[in-house]
């Protein structure tokens, strides 16, 4: 009798093919394509199931079960499956090991339904050896982990689908409702960013002067810079608190003072050696990556967000190249020791890697995460040299960052010595010490390899740079010259970047790691947060969001709370916690803590305008509405006086929103409504604004007079006629302006001329159809029924003759003119190498390869966008592979005659519970 296939299941295509060669015949490997069914949306639950599953698609009051149904996207898929599923006489389920594979697995399991044995296959790398080993030793599924995950699942969905629409009604007037979102982590890592921009708005900055100076000894120099005057010592920015107040007793100099002192050392002219401090150290490297760490030095070296970091490292793992990269763990396997230092030893000699291998503490409290750091796969690691054939530019520069990261990991710490030397120059009657630092190392060590690079730092000129000293000793008296005093101000803490941001959410043990992208990724497509630079500047959207969940949502944002949530999560991932209580006491509360349904059911009331407002000064509150951010003036003690509003421009960080910022913001000419003139045609008045997309003219009817009686003085209404329809106005005629024109300089002449277009250049004498000039969204074009052609500048919309038109109309549509439509142009792309444009569609500014099409991020400004975040947006987009395609039925046209009632169709069932 013959025997049946071995059915293995993988999360991803893209290592099926390998994995397959790896195993042979005797195995079918197939995909999953990630998660196959997810909880129910309220549109996919029966109407018998409507009262218990109707609210989240869980029934809370029967230990929160879940209602799920399979993606209709992934129907296929679980019907290739199952065909395979037919002729197997055994099933491995080769999901990823962490929660999420372990949860992906098990819905395989519920799903299916297998009949034949089934097996849970892991691994941590595509390699040969280790594919077969995994097949050989095979685990049961673990449903702890499968529980933790569901577990996160639920109570992201009960957390997300209550406090969302609070927000909706209170924060979201005028806006997209859909738009705004709660969720358990995004939610603290909002706060953390609008948190930092209050300290910045906050900050008051103080400054204070020092002095430096070039001391030489013969033909060698160095700089040196005031530290003690009188034995006192001179104020630094770490000195001053973020109120700008003084910490400790020390000399602050003035810029007067300051100057004073140069002179008069300046004029000294000498200064001696008081002491020279030789002291030795040493660096050791830093572990191997992790998840969070392979995200901030990504963010940092290669200026890589946290999501395209992670799609790229998921190539590079699913081609073969890496270990897994969601891991906790800086442990390394003996097999990987031994590689990382047989390349140290092969590329900078025997010294540089220690007698005993390096071992690095695991601070995961995971157990179940990968066991391994990410590294470069195999027994022996292959060199970036040796792979670059088969990566693209950023595979390339991430395997080359883990590469060299592993490497040095086990290589010998670097040596160095810090020599300091101290002179004291007479200056009149102070004495006025001066230091230096230099460094010089003696041994480089994993130096050779790799440095951990570093997030921005305060008051950086407070640092000394490192520099080569000649060889001086105590006594020795050198030439002072080049004395220069020097303004200082203390400077407020840098914002969040994407790789400082994940470090404070790991240190503050808020989501995992492997959620830090998706956590990144879903406050700027909210809105909540936009990039400027590396730089996360947060919306006034966010601080909105943020004082709602302060005030009325406190304990479901406090970083400790969110933290322990996490802990939970661990407990119940290693059996230690049981999965039906712990949601029980989250939702319903217990004696230890509130219960969300309590929070949510006792909120009181909310007052929506004082939420959406800030006072920036006594006068004015910024608030924002459909189009943005603006103040609202009080220009009179009345209450019920209609207030003056002053528009605020989007790009303005809440930091930069100062008391005298928008006191300039309030006294700057309004730009447009400025009146032109009258139409001579039809006595209109024609102005000038200032709208939402740019500035326009617009043509009005003047005011009538009012009716006055002659007596009284009082305005009287000019009666209606009975039984008159209303009769609405027509719209005003209206135009916009030329990019090359400004609001400030524009004629009635050329307004009238505006308002002309579109211009008729003449009909076309073939088809006798008219050809016009006019201005569209993307330039001045040729229009002729619905044939269009771009012209050269705004000026020939008014230029432009019939003759030059229809010689436009002879050129090849699709020549090169057509390439130039786009809004920007960059290189090719790395994979696809064609070419990348940026373009403006229907639905908004993407950019595409000709290939592959990705929209620019809600925050992100479309003009800003580089060739590095064009690749990213392609490289992700490219990842997730093409949107399913829809289908549609058509109807059957109804029948005239009745006819017999059909059967109803069977209720889709709940999904099975899993049982330990």
């Amino acid at each position: 009798m013959a025997h049946g296939k071995k059915l293995v299941i993988v999360e991803s295509p893209t290592k099926m093919k390998s994995i397959q060669g790896y195993l042979g015949d005797d195995y079918e490997v197939l995909s999953s394509v990630g998660h196959i069914r997810d909880l129910a949306s309220k549109k996919d639950i029966p109407v018998e199931k409507k009262a218990a599953y109707g609210k989240y698609s869980i029934d809370v009051d029967n230990d929160f079960d879940p209602f799920y149904v399979v993606n209709d996207r992934k129907t296929k898929t679980v019907a290739e499956l199952k065909r395979a599923l037919k002729t197997a006489d055994e099933v491995l389920l080769a999901t990823d090991e962490d929660r999420e594979g372990e949860a992906i697995a098990w819905h395989l399991l519920e799903v299916l339904k297998p009949k034949v044995p089934v097996k849970r296959m892991v691994f941590h790398e595509i390699t040969k050896d280790a594919i077969r080993a995994a097949a050989e030793n095979t685990r049961e599924l673990d449903l702890a982990l499968v529980d933790a995950q569901e577990t996160r699942r639920v109570l992201d969905r009960l957390y997300g689908w209550d406090v969302s629409p609070v927000l909706w009604r209170k924060v979201g007037s005028g806006r997209e409702g859909a738009a705004l979102s709660a969720g358990r982590v995004q939610s603290a890592a909002t706060r953390m960013v609008v948190e930092r921009e209050r300290e910045r708005m906050a900050f008051v900055s103080a400054s204070y002067w020092d002095v430096e100076a070039l001391a030489a000894k013969g033909a060698s120099s160095f700089t040196t810079r005031l530290a003690r005057l009188d034995g006192a010592p001179l104020a630094r920015g770490g000195d001053f608190d973020d109120r700008g107040t003084l910490k400790k007793a020390v000399v602050v100099l003035d810029e007067a003072g300051a100057r004073e002192l140069a002179a008069a050392i300046e004029a000294a002219g000498v200064a001696s050696v008081s002491s020279v401090e030789a002291k030795p150290g040493t660096r050791s490297p830093k572990p191997p990556f992790t998840t969070s760490t392979l995200q901030q030095e990504a963010g940092r070296k290669l200026s890589m967000s946290a999501k395209h970091a992670m799609s790229v490292a998921q190539r590079l793992y699913e081609k073969g190249y890496i270990t897994y990269m969601r891991t906790d763990s800086t442990a390394l396997s003996a097999q990987a020791i031994s590689a990382a230092r047989e390349q140290a030893v092969t590329l900078y000699g025997d010294k540089a890697v220690p007698a005993n291998p390096r071992t690095y503490r695991n601070n995961a409290k995971n157990a179940q995460e990968a066991h391994e750091a990410i590294r470069p796969s195999g027994e022996h690691f292959r060199t970036p040299s040796s792979v670059s054939g088969g990566l693209d530019r950023d595979e390339q520069k991430m395997y080359d960052l883990i590469w060299k990261r592993t490497v040095a990991s086990q290589m010998s710490d670097a040596k160095y010595e810090t020599t300091t030397v101290t002179l004291v120059v007479q200056a009149g009657e102070k004495a006025a010490e001066f230091t230096a630092s230099g460094t010089v190392y003696t041994f480089k060590g994993f130096l050779e390899a790799y440095e951990e690079g570093s997030d921005e730092k305060r008051n950086a000129t407070d640092s000394s740079d490192d520099q080569s000293l000649p060889a001086v000793a105590v006594g020795d008296t050198l030439d002072v010259r080049d004395v220069e005093p020097k303004g200082h101000a203390t400077s407020p803490k840098p914002r969040y970047t994407e790789a400082s941001l994940v470090k404070a959410l790991e240190e503050k043990g808020i989501g995992r790691p492997s959620t830090f992208a998706s956590i990144i990724d879903v406050i700027l497509d909210r809105g909540y947060v936009s990039k400027r630079g590396q730089a996360l500047v947060p919306s006034w959207l966010a601080f909105s969001v943020v004082r709602l969940l302060e005030e009325h949502f406190a304990d479901l944002v406090d970083y400790d709370f969110t933290a322990a949530l996490e802990d939970d999560l661990d407990r119940i991932a290693r059996g230690e916690q049981g999965r039906g209580a712990w949601l029980k006491s989250f939702y319903f509360g217990s004696e230890d803590q509130v219960g969300l349904r309590n929070i949510v059911d006792n909120l009181g009331e909310i007052d929506a305008r004082e939420l959406n407002s800030t006072r920036i000064t006594d006068a004015a509150v910024l608030r924002f509405g459909k189009y943005g951010p603006y103040l609202e003036i009080a220009e009179s003690a009345d209450p019920e006086a209609k207030p003056r509003i002053v528009n605020v421009p989007e790009d303005l960080a809440p930091d930069e929103l100062t008391a005298e910022k928008a006191q300039e913001l309030i006294d700057a000419p309004v730009a447009g409504d400025r009146v032109l003139g009258e139409n001579p045609e039809n006595g209109k008045l024609i102005v000038v604004k200032d709208g939402r997309y740019g500035p326009y003219v617009q043509e009005l009817e003047p005011e009538e007079p009012e009716n006055v009686d002659a007596a009284t003085g009082e305005v009287v209404e000019a009666p209606k006629k009975r039984g008159a329809k209303k009769v609405e106005a027509p719209k005003p005629r209206t135009a916009s302006l030329f990019k090359s024109m400004s609001v400030d300089t524009l004629d009635l002449e050329t307004a009238l001329r505006l308002l002309t277009l579109p211009r008729v250049v003449g009909a076309d004498p073939e088809s006798g159809e008219e050809i016009t000039a006019q201005n569209g969204r993307f330039g001045p074009y040729l229009k002729k029924g619905t044939d269009s052609r771009s012209l050269d500048s705004e000026q020939q919309i008014f230029d432009v003759t019939l003759e030059e038109a229809l010689a436009k109309y002879a050129e090849p549509k699709y020549g090169a003119r057509r390439a130039s439509s786009a809004l920007k142009e960059f290189d090719n792309d790395p994979v696809s190498g064609k070419p990348i444009r940026l373009k403006d569609g229907r639905f908004g500014a993407y950019v595409t390869d000709g290939e592959t099409n990705a929209t620019i991020p809600r925050g992100e400004v479309a003009l800003d966008i580089t060739f590095e975040r064009a690749v990213e947006l392609i490289a992700d987009k490219r990842a997730k592979g093409p949107a399913p395609k829809r289908t549609t039925t058509r109807k059957a046209p109804a029948k005239k005659a009745a006819a017999a009632p059909k059967k109803a169709a069977a209720p889709k069932k709940a999904a099975p519970k899993k049982t330990s």
